[in-house]
């Protein structure tokens, strides 16, 4: 199976389920990379990579700067916070910079939905988005649905329950769209204020009730409660949605006996989810980590020319 060669990658709802499926499969190798002694493989060897990241990250950036590095591209993060864009500098001027310098790819985050596709335009670079506003996080998907798979051996048919803060959160969004592509039912849990109005539009099923939306799935996905928004008075206490929607060892017993539970980082313990269950053998909180380098690995690869067959030889 051959991946479509992209310029940009701005979303899952893009990609086709094909797609998707070739760049879970070129993961797994890519995973293996990680655990070698020696993590190199001269695959992008002359390539340039830059991280532009307007809001903070952790995971995301590190991960996309190992995943260029461990392919022997050379990868640089530009710090917002201590660039020129502090003086007042454009976007459209610091992509235009950035392009002059030789970069080949840029990784971009935003807390405006959008502004990967408008660089997108703006630029002969190959753009990936990292999260754009309350849009979209294409990879965190991916490494969601291959760490799905990895454990299930499928994605087809699943019963996912995405539970937490759906109305800020760019990663729902992906995983529905990614999912749905694999005939997945999503179910989406959190109080009403933390729901958009249109959600069903998507085609999930709504869920105030935690335990009602729990029983018998495969996979259950916590979203952090993003305290920023606190102040914006969504919920009155977070001992109060914890008491309501906190995934407890209880909870998650209401769903299949081999469910997965999976969380994007960073984790509120004691408030979306437990302790307990985000260090339980049916948590892959973790893995997710490792899984998010491989399958940015394997998007790298792909959009600079890569095929399938290839990295299988």
């Amino acid at each position: 199976m051959v991946f479509k060669r992209r310029k940009d990658l701005l979303g899952i709802e893009d990609l086709s389920r094909e797609e998707i499926t070739s760049i879970l499969d070129v993961a797994q190798p890519m995973k293996d990379i990680i655990f070698r002694d020696i993590k190199k493989v001269p695959t992008l060897r002359g390539k340039v990579i830059v991280t532009l990241f307007y809001e903070p990250s952790t995971r995301t950036r590190t991960s996309f700067e190992l995943a260029g590095k461990y392919l022997s591209a050379d990868t640089v993060n530009l710090a917002v916070t201590t660039s020129s864009v502090q003086k007042g500098e454009s976007l459209k001027d610091t992509i235009r910079t950035i392009e002059a310098m030789g970069a080949d790819v840029i990784i971009i985050r935003h807390s405006m939905s959008g502004v990967p596709h408008y660089v997108a335009r703006n630029t002969s670079m190959r753009v990936i988005n990292a999260g754009d506003g309350t849009h979209e996080h294409p990879t965190q998907a991916l490494l969601d649905m291959y760490s799905i798979r990895e454990k299930k051996g499928t994605l087809e048919g699943l019963k996912v329950a995405i539970l937490g803060d759906i109305l800020h959160s760019r990663v729902a969004r992906s995983n529905i769209f990614g999912l749905q592509k694999f005939g997945c039912e999503i179910r989406i849990i959190g109080p009403s204020t933390l729901m958009p109005a249109d959600i069903e539009n998507l085609g999930v099923k709504k869920y105030y009730d935690i335990e009602e939306g729990l029983e018998g799935v495969d996979v259950i996905n916590v979203l952090r409660i993003q305290r920023e928004r606190q102040k914006e008075g969504l919920f009155p206490t977070l001992e109060e949605y914890s008491n309501l929607y906190c995934l407890t060892r209880e909870r998650v017993a209401l769903a299949k006996p081999d469910v997965l539970v999976l969380h994007p980082g960073p984790m509120n313990r004691g408030v979306e989810i437990a302790g307990d269950v985000a260090d339980s053998p049916f948590s892959v909180i973790e893995e997710q980590v490792t899984n998010g380098v491989a399958v940015r690995m394997a998007l790298l690869y792909l959009m600079m020319g890569g095929t399938t067959d290839e990295v299988n030889d």
